[in-house]
């Protein structure tokens, strides 16, 4: 399911909640609620439904029935984990029982409710799933970000990040490399500069990002 565009008239930042039951009736029902605090929703009656449609790349959550036509929502649930996809899953179920909720659980579902549920305790788990993607999303982006400005850098001024962020004085890694320490020191101011650092704190955290110390392990 690649991503896709938001729509006309939404805001990138706009919020969605995917909803997947095949209880008309309830569809409609958890679309007016949502509806009624501002967010955007789009339904299907099947897994195979949405499986065949496109999701908007914005914060969104999945309200999931377990009992679904074919492919049940546990084994969607699934299905999505294998394809790298990391949506929240918000579960309903009028017949659900304490196994099948801790594999949902265990599996990374925000939470499990059982039919016929509170309108509140939908959207305070809804609420807590958008902001647990926001986040997820958040984080993908900071990397993203930094992994573009290490590209940026030359691979000897990525080796010099490495050494930098384990502590090692210009000296030391000169004695390393095989080079001069002003020449370090060139290779360290360059590395400051490409990669937005402020202080060595934020290259080390970025290091600590990208995983780059197993660059220098020995």
């Amino acid at each position: 399911m690649p991503y896709r565009q938001a729509p006309p008239g939404a805001t990138a930042e706009e919020p969605i909640i995917f909803i997947v039951e095949d209880d008309e009736a309830l569809r409609e029902a958890l679309r007016s609620l949502f509806r009624s605090v501002g967010l955007r929703t789009e339904m299907f009656g099947s897994a195979a439904e949405l499986l065949q449609s496109n999701l908007v790349n914005v914060a969104s959550c999945l309200v999931l029935d377990v009992r679904l036509p074919g492919l049940s929502g546990l084994d969607f649930q699934a299905e999505l984990a294998k394809a790298n996809i990391h949506i929240p899953i918000i579960f309903m179920t009028g017949h659900g029982d304490i196994p099948m909720s801790v594999k949902a659980m265990k599996a990374g579902a925000v939470d499990f409710l059982a039919k016929p549920f509170r309108d509140q305790d939908m959207l305070d788990s809804v609420a807590i799933a958008l902001e647990r993607d926001r986040q997820r999303r958040q984080a993908q982006k900071q990397l993203s970000d930094v992994r573009a400005r290490f590209d940026t850098l030359t691979q000897r001024e990525q080796e010099v990040m490495g050494w930098v962020t384990t502590g090692m004085m210009n000296k030391q890694i000169a004695n390393e490399l095989g080079l001069s320490e002003i020449t370090v020191k060139i290779h360290r101011g360059h590395v400051m500069r490409k990669m937005g650092a402020r202080s060595l704190a934020d290259l080390v955290r970025m290091a600590e990002l990208l995983g780059i110390h197993s660059l220098v392990s020995r």
